[in-house]
């Protein structure tokens, strides 16, 4: 059997300019997409403060932490580092505890912090250009590709 070769094609860009024009556009301009994602982050969010929270939700404000990360070391919001870390150290010890049963259950001030994080997630949207956003994702896949990312759940040996 041959070795699979590691080559991947980038996708092509049929159309240039309204790519780099979008690119260009507020993230507030667009506000279905603004409005869906702030109501999915959101929802999640309440969801863990019920109690009711599922991998999912989980999952959900990892991501949004991930990208409010992602956008402060762009310097979108740079001046809140310490609350971000403060943020995400909450919610992997939330998400840590409830790994082997899915019962995601959080504390007062890993809430308190969850919260102040998701607000400056929000800000940050507002103050951010589509481009922005694509450049935050790029990094979060990249720092999860070259496994510099924290794994909530170890592996057994």
């Amino acid at each position: 059997m041959r070795k699979r070769s590691k080559y991947r094609p980038k996708p092509v860009i049929l159309d240039c300019i309204t790519y780099v024009k979008t690119g260009f556009t507020p993230m507030v301009d667009m506000k279905n997409v603004l409005l869906n994602l702030q109501l999915k982050n959101h929802s999640a969010l309440e969801s863990l403060r019920v109690g009711d929270a599922t991998k999912e939700d989980i999952d959900t404000i990892i991501s949004a932490l991930n990208i409010t990360e992602a956008l402060s070391m762009q310097g979108i919001g740079d001046d809140y580092k310490e609350e971000i870390k403060e943020a995400q150290d909450a919610l992997f010890e939330c998400a840590k505890r409830g790994a082997e049963n899915y019962k995601f259950i959080v504390k007062g001030l890993e809430l308190k912090a969850i919260n102040y994080a998701m607000e400056l997630h929000d800000a940050q949207l507002h103050a951010s250009t589509v481009r922005d956003i694509e450049k935050a994702i790029d990094t979060v896949k990249n720092t999860i590709i070259q496994k510099k990312a924290r794994a909530i759940v170890e592996k057994q040996i």
